[in-house]
């Protein structure tokens, strides 16, 4: 394999394949098995975060990728490292016409390089409708392009702590748990304003046979209702005769905000935006850092169950870092439920725990202060295909529709304000200046129609209610066909090579 000076070659990617330099920018490609992906940063290109925050519109070129590091992806123009083991980075959709994506910058490093590993479960090829494909080349004509390997290994690869080959007790929160045990734990999560320690429960299934250790949390938010009720029914359906490692589940971390039906904690603050916290700062980051530490870190895999927030509503969606290998391989284990890309805001606990190398993932079902049956059957469906997938458990008839992955997502804002009458249901599929809702002035009896930009699937709604103008009334993924974004780097290929032709 000729390799050009200087460049350092991870173990695993010596194999045969020819690594060929994409001109100016530094990239390299792995023709073998690498997959061409847009990476942007518009008004579109929204965190996937429970609560949209507003954005201004902003262009401007796309600056290439810098050169290859030691790690194993090429880094972007960024402050911080590339990730331990670099997956497809993620098409954004542009907010209007004319505007040019920018770059998004990757996750922090978290240490040890990628080590081959045999694929865990059985991995759905994502698979999109016709009319939800992308397949003009010109909305990514300006974008930065960047080449990433696809991985199909464990996503325990490079976990903290290794995954047990022996039954062995477990040792969480000062008590020791022997193999085949089911432990309800308390977790002092923090203090009430009389002074009273606020306990959660922890459930642990601590099955006979060894395997990974699997969290399930729910209302880190404490009006997500759906989350608690798939855990608990998850949890009871669990065998630990036959369970293959440990299920720690917390059905109630924000407690504090469940017992008030709210949101936030007592003085206002979002849980969720405070991991991994820190011991002596404000109520959030102490609760946070004490969930972070006594219980988060010692998981080798995280879902977090979270809904729409404020009266909005999602589709079932699995989100993660897909640049991440372990949090791509992890998130195929869902079975059907659709999967969008997402690195996350800093603060969020799955953003938090990928930072420090566990794979980590945000499972969203429905909406706020409601129980809603069908979101939650879909959601205990989703976990037992999962814990199959992992070889926790045993047969399992997991769902057979191919599991659809989304390269780019978009929120439509109300532009006035007024009455919001939505027209479509999540999803639904949507076209090109297909009339989502309208939103009606009831002062100047005006009505006014709300249109989707792009061609794709309704992940996210807003409930009918009253909007003011920019509030996020609609979340559009939009699934990209690979075969248009590999033209795309092939041409930018071709134009760098011409250029450093010319350079030399």
């Amino acid at each position: 394999m000729a390799v050009a000076p200087g460049v350092n070659v991870p173990e695993w990617d010596r194999g045969g394949a020819v690594l060929v330099r994409v001109g100016g920018c530094g990239a390299w490609l792995r023709a073998a098995s690498w997959l061409v992906v847009v990476l942007g940063l518009g008004p579109a290109a929204l965190p996937a975060q429970d609560f949209p925050p507003e954005s201004a519109a902003t262009t401007g070129a796309a600056t290439p990728g810098a050169g290859p590091p030691a790690a194993v992806a090429p880094a972007l123009p960024s402050a911080a490292p590339p990730p331990r083991q670099s997956a497809p980075a993620i098409a954004t959709t542009p907010a209007t016409a004319g505007e040019r994506l920018l770059p998004t910058s990757k996750p922090p490093a978290v240490g040890a390089s990628p080590t081959a590993t045999t694929p865990v479960g059985s991995a759905v090829a994502p698979v999109a409708a016709a009319d939800e494909l992308v397949t003009d080349a010109a909305a990514i004509r300006d974008a930065g392009v960047e080449i990433f390997p696809t991985t199909e290994g464990s996503p325990f690869a490079d976990a903290l702590e290794p995954v047990p080959t022996q039954v062995q007790s477990l040792t969480l929160l000062g008590e020791s748990i022997q193999p085949g045990t089911r432990h309800e734990l308390r977790w002092q999560s923090s203090q009430s304003f009389d002074g009273s320690v606020v306990a959660t429960p922890v459930v642990v299934l601590h099955g006979a046979r060894p395997g990974p250790r699997l969290c399930l949390t729910a209302a880190v938010h404490g009006d997500e209702l759906n989350g608690i009720e798939i855990i608990r029914r998850v949890t009871n359906n669990i065998d630990v005769a036959e369970l293959a490692g440990t299920v720690i589940a917390v059905p109630i971390v924000n407690y504090l905000g469940y017992s008030r039906g709210t949101r936030y904690l007592p003085d206002r603050r979002d849980l969720n935006r405070y991991f991994p916290g820190h011991r002596s700062g404000s109520s959030a980051a102490r609760i946070a850092f004490g969930f972070f530490n006594d219980l988060a870190r010692h998981c080798h895999a995280l879902v977090d169950f979270h809904t729409g927030s404020f009266d909005r509503s999602n589709l079932p969606q699995v989100r993660g870092d897909l640049r991440i290998a372990a949090v791509q391989s992890f998130a195929r284990g869902f079975g059907a439920t659709a999967v969008l890309h997402s690195p996350g805001s800093v603060g969020m606990l799955r953003r938090a725990l990928t930072d420090v190398g566990i794979p980590a993932v945000t499972f969203e079902l429905g909406a706020p202060l409601r129980l809603e049956p069908s979101e939650i059957d879909f959601g205990v469906q989703a976990m037992h295909s999962l814990l199959h997938g992992l070889g926790m458990t045993r047969s399992f008839r997991a769902r057979s529709e191919p599991q659809a992955l989304f390269y780019a997502a978009k929120w439509v804002r109300a532009d006035t304000g007024g009455m919001l009458f939505a027209e479509v249901e999540l999803g639904d599929r949507v076209r090109v200046g297909q009339r989502l809702g309208k939103v009606i002035d009831p002062l100047q009896n005006l009505e006014r129609p709300i249109l989707s930009p792009v061609r794709g699937k309704v992940l996210g709604m807003a409930l009918n209610q009253i909007v003011l103008p920019g509030f996020a009334v609609f979340h559009l993924g939009v699934q990209t066909s690979q075969q248009v974004l590999a033209e795309a780097a092939a041409r930018l290929r071709r134009a760098h090579a011409e250029g450093d032709r010319m350079d030399e």
